[in-house]
């Protein structure tokens, strides 16, 4: 029987990754800028430590000849041999500047089934994972037309299936069986990135390490890796291998017990005030530890008699009596290695009452003014306080106390302590489902104060676009429906739809969905109707101006457009299709024109009036147009030329030479 079978993990400080440890995302000098990608990339970064990380399983090889002579690669193997790890490498090493990576996810709300064919881009990169048995018997059926879909688009699709269940016939040759990498192989990676030198992640590892490696799932051992390297960072000199792993399995035992007789040995509140204080301020500085105590005593009752400052015990006294101390730097940690995360946990389950004063403790705590209170450590406190709520099946605790922590004039060291909560939710394997479905309610039918919807912006935009930009753009799009007083949902739209044309035509097709643009969708529209990614055709197979479906989107909304809103309105965005008309002197910027004449067309007893106004906008974009007013007018000239012959008053073709670039 393994030494390790009761294992405790419920503090894990960051993104999770199969690396172990922590991988810090801060909010630091871009958080300050409200439109700065503080979380951007944070996927390819994760994907970048995983590549590192992973040792290839044996038939890597084959599954990699798969995806690239084929486009999708189904994996199968057995529990803990690291399909979803090989998965997301596949798939990395696929990246391109076209299409975006996503995480697709059956059944969640407003993702197209499988069957659809608008559910891949060209260039995207798709991660299937149905490991579980009842979501494969449930998506099983589409995976054909969904390869076929992938192979048109020049994707890549990588499906995780349940080990050895059934597939159907025509998929058997996408199929490869993965098997686990030798544990010890894994573990020794593992050591060398986090630093370990060659001679000392070399050495021969004891019996009961061997034992554990040999049988355990890669995320385990990556774990263990994980306590190995701190417990040489907390060793004495001179102490080797053979006494960090001896710390590291001491540290995976199970130490509820230990715990709990050394809080019935602390029955003073100061005294538990601060053991609780280092549980979640661990390797935080002594002067943060020591007032974050303060304030959590006096949030849970009245403090004790008034005695003489110098008769107080120091707080070097006080970490002793709880079994921890502060370095020469005055770091303070407990002496045992990983025992904070054994204390949080008692004191969470053993003290139900003590969780809402949590919350409301670890606000205060954000907001201290104190140089040593880095953007680390109240990441490290949202997170490990966040693990509380997961751990224990509270999901909609984490989420309400995210809400709160963005209540109306909020400071922003809250509001990024509740994008860092609210992404420890989505990123957790049990309930990042739970947590989008709520974000999703909250964005499309809650009423939400301003400080709030920023958070919800930046989770959608900087987080969840990263695995899931359908559901992020879906989540956008409403609170940009609602959005006052500021455009940060429209520009998180707008960046989003910038990198991917299927997400571009998913958005003006949203747009016209229900009938006629309502003005808040026509807000939209002017704002991410871009031209010039309209016109790229390097995005796409072809433009997207050239597809059928985006142009009677364009069609409608440019019509709305010039029927309910006034030329200030719209002059703008006007003129920046006059100008990319300019540019692109060949069929895609006579297609912009064309649509233009087309939506005044459609106006039936406006028409008239909506040819005059576009006719004033384009005179008026001369001044502006980048190539200057006289190669302008040309483009003024070709427009009037399709608004006389909409109106029947001159012959269908090309515009007589000797009319291009005239003012009549």
């Amino acid at each position: 029987m393994s030494p390790f079978g009761s294992t405790r993990i419920d503090s894990a400080n960051a993104f999770t990754h199969t690396g172990g440890g922590d991988f810090h995302v801060h909010l630091g000098p871009e958080s300050q800028n409200p439109h700065g990608p503080a979380f951007r990339k944070v996927a390819d970064d994760q994907l970048v430590w995983l590549r590192r990380m992973l040792v290839a399983p044996a038939d890597m090889g084959e599954a990699r000849a798969t995806l690239a002579d084929t486009g999708t690669v189904i994996l199968d193997g057995a529990p803990g041999s690291g399909r979803s790890s090989t998965a997301k490498v596949l798939l990395h090493e696929y990246h391109r500047e076209s299409g975006v990576y996503s995480e697709l996810a059956p059944g969640d709300d407003e993702q197209l089934p499988l069957h659809d064919p608008a559910l891949v881009g060209t260039g995207d990169r798709l991660l299937l994972d149905l490991s579980d048995a009842a979501r494969w018997s449930a998506a099983r059926a589409g995976l054909s037309t969904l390869r076929k879909s992938v192979h048109e688009k020049n994707a890549r699709l990588v499906v995780v299936m349940p080990h050895r269940d059934t597939l159907d016939p025509d998929l058997q040759r996408f199929r490869v069986e993965i098997r686990r990498p030798p544990g010890r192989q894994v573990l020794r990676r593992h050591l060398r990135v986090h630093g370990l030198p060659y001679e000392q992640y070399m050495q021969q590892l004891d019996q009961e390490i061997e034992e554990f490696v040999a049988e355990r799932p890669m995320r385990e051992i990556a774990d263990l890796a994980d306590l190995v390297r701190r417990a040489r960072a907390s060793a004495r000199p001179g102490d080797g291998l053979a006494q960090w792993c001896a710390t590291a399995r001491g540290a995976r035992n199970d130490r509820r017990k230990e715990v709990a007789e050394l809080v019935r040995r602390l029955p003073e509140a100061p005294q538990r005030a601060l053991l609780v204080t280092v549980a979640l301020l661990h390797d935080a500085h002594a002067d943060v530890v020591h007032r974050a105590a303060a304030l959590l005593l006096a949030a849970l009752g009245p403090g004790s008699e008034e005695i003489p400052l110098l008769q107080h015990k120091d707080l070097a006294e006080r970490l002793k009596e709880i079994g921890a101390d502060a370095d020469a730097d005055g770091f303070v940690r407990f002496t045992e290695l990983d025992y904070d995360s054994a204390v949080r946990a008692h004191f969470w389950d053993h003290m139900p009452d003590l969780r809402p004063h949590l919350g409301a403790w670890a606000a205060n705590v954000v907001e201290l003014d104190d140089p040593h209170l880095t953007p680390a450590v109240r990441d490290d406190l949202v997170a490990r306080l966040a693990g509380q709520y997961l751990r224990t099946g509270r999901p909609e605790g984490l989420a309400s106390l995210a809400q709160k922590w963005s209540a109306e004039s909020a400071a922003q060291v809250r509001l990024e302590a509740a994008v860092r909560a609210l992404t420890r939710g989505l990123d957790d394997p049990a309930h990042g489902g739970s947590f989008r479905k709520r974000i999703y309610q909250w964005c499309a039918h809650h009423r939400l104060t301003a400080e709030f919807a920023q958070v919800l912006v930046q989770v959608c935009a900087d987080v969840l676009a990263s695995n899931h930009p359908d559901m992020a753009l879906y989540r956008l799009y409403h609170l940009a429906r609602r959005e006052h007083g500021t455009t940060r949902a429209l520009d998180a739209l707008r960046a989003l739809v910038a990198k991917s044309g299927r997400l571009h035509r998913t958005l003006l097709d949203r747009l016209i969905r229900y009938g006629d643009p309502t003005p808040a969708d026509l807000t939209i529209f002017l704002h991410v109707s871009d031209p010039e990614l309209l016109t790229d055709a390097t995005r796409t197979a072809r433009a997207l101006v050239e597809e059928a479906g985006v142009r009677r989107s364009l069609t409608a909304c440019w019509r709305a457009v010039l029927a309910e809103l006034p030329r200030t309105a719209w002059q703008r965005q006007a003129a920046a299709w006059l100008h990319r008309a300019t540019e692109e002197a060949d069929h895609l910027g006579e297609s912009l024109l064309d649509l233009l004449v087309g939506a005044a067309e459609q106006g039936r007893e406006q028409r008239g009036e909506m040819f005059a106004a576009l006719y004033a906008a384009a005179r008026a974009a001369e001044r502006t147009a980048p190539g200057g007013p006289v190669r302008a007018a040309g483009t003024t000239g070709l427009l009037l030329h399709k608004i006389g012959v909409a109106q029947g008053l001159r012959p269908a073709g090309p515009p007589p030479s000797s009319t291009r670039g005239t003012r009549p």
